[in-house]
């Protein structure tokens, strides 16, 4: 007979999302996105289900590329800032500073001090913005509403800070090949420490709120483990790896900028679950507050220019460099090669992001569907991040 179908053909069955499977007995293929209100950005998973149980899950990636690398070596080291800080939109200031930090690299240039340490400041300020919009998001998408105004509340307060030094608020394009932009307003490390202050004063109404709501605890202990090992092997960083036990932190073990001259405390955790996941983060933002707050002792403590003058068209030499720094998300590579233009002949940018929703092929399978919104949220990326 012609046109028969096989076993493993009537075994599987392809639906979109929001489709049901009404025939029973077989392996569903759902698609999650690449427009689906539960993913950060456009992120596409291809499921197969047994049940409300995952068998496998593919994270396919791609559709947000806007060759940011590509775009690199066309726009001279002034230009390239602008598409740096714009990949991880939550991060725009740690971007910016690792692309300037690895030009500078290759060009053996010495920043000026205050400069260095006002970068330290507004740094660790980017990765308490980061990490707030995870701790209001991450609740908002398993049911807590309530966590989103909090944290917001307390990014506002910050993000008039960043604004009035920089004059954005989400990209700040505030970092230079040999410094930054220009002197910060007079009296501002005053206004930002008062910030710190509200900040840190206001954030247990965030902590209480939610680190041991009975509902959160339900929905993310012991889900989506992710052992240290498994991090490790998929390259994970950042919070979703000290989650997991993995202890490590570029700014102790392979300081850049000023931060040897600092203790800096590393959170871990060592269950890797989702909930540690989320104490990771929300704990990382009482260690950024207290780093800000002594870079800007340093800054008060120091006088002198905040940038280098620079020629008129700037030339990095021939050569070639790597530089990494710790963004709030994890670790952030910059590879640059150089033919001694006034381009970039090469900008590999290795991303946090990217590395650590790899881990979702591991981690999903054998989970629940409704624990696969817990489990995506808590893996902390931005899709721009991704799909650079």
């Amino acid at each position: 007979m012609t046109g028969m179908t096989t076993d493993a053909e009537l075994r599987e069955l392809t639906v979109g999302t929001g489709a049901g499977g009404e025939q029973l007995g077989t392996d569903m293929v759902l698609n999650i996105g690449p427009q689906h209100p539960s993913t950060h950005g456009v992120l596409r998973l291809r499921l197969v289900l047994d049940g409300e149980r995952v068998v496998s899950a593919e994270p396919i990636v791609g559709y947000m590329h806007r060759g940011a690398e590509k775009l690199f070596e066309v726009r001279d080291y002034r230009q390239i800032i602008v598409l740096a800080n714009r990949h991880d939109w939550l991060s725009a200031f740690a971007n910016e500073l690792g692309v300037v930090l690895a030009v500078e690299r290759l060009m053996g240039m010495e920043v000026p001090e205050r400069a260095t340490w006002l970068r330290m400041a507004l740094a660790e300020l980017n990765r308490v913005l980061n990490h707030l919009m995870f701790l209001g998001s991450y609740p908002l998408e398993i049911g807590a509403i309530t966590p989103m105004f909090y944290a917001f509340r307390e990014r506002e307060t910050l993000q008039a800070v960043l604004e009035e030094v920089s004059g954005g608020r989400i990209h700040y394009m505030f970092n230079r090949v040999g410094g930054l932009k220009e002197e910060v307003p007079a009296g501002w490390t005053g206004r930002a420490r008062t910030a710190i202050g509200e900040v840190r004063r206001r954030m247990p109404d965030l902590d209480r709120l939610i680190r041991r709501n009975e509902i959160f605890l339900a929905r993310t202990v012991g889900v989506g483990v992710l052992s240290a090992a498994q991090a490790a092997a998929f390259g994970a960083s950042g919070p979703v790896a000290r989650a997991s036990g993995l202890d490590l932190d570029l700014r102790r073990d392979e300081p850049y900028l000023a931060y040897d001259q600092l203790k800096v405390p590393v959170v871990t955790r060592t269950a890797g679950d989702c909930h540690s996941r989320f104490e990771v983060l929300l704990d990382q933002v009482y260690v950024s507050l207290d780093l800000a707050e002594q870079c800007l002792d340093q800054v008060d403590r120091l006088t002198g220019p905040v940038n280098t003058r620079l020629p008129k068209v700037l030339k990095a030499p021939e050569g070639h460099t790597y530089a990494w720094t710790e963004n709030p998300l994890g670790i952030n590579g910059y590879y640059l090669v150089s033919r001694g233009e006034k381009t970039p002949w090469r900008l590999k940018l290795r991303t946090a992001s990217y590395a650590n929703v790899q881990a979702l092929a591991t981690l999903l399978p054998g989970c629940l569907v409704p624990d696969l919104i817990a489990i995506l949220g808590s893996m902390f990326f931005v899709v721009g991040d991704i799909d650079k």
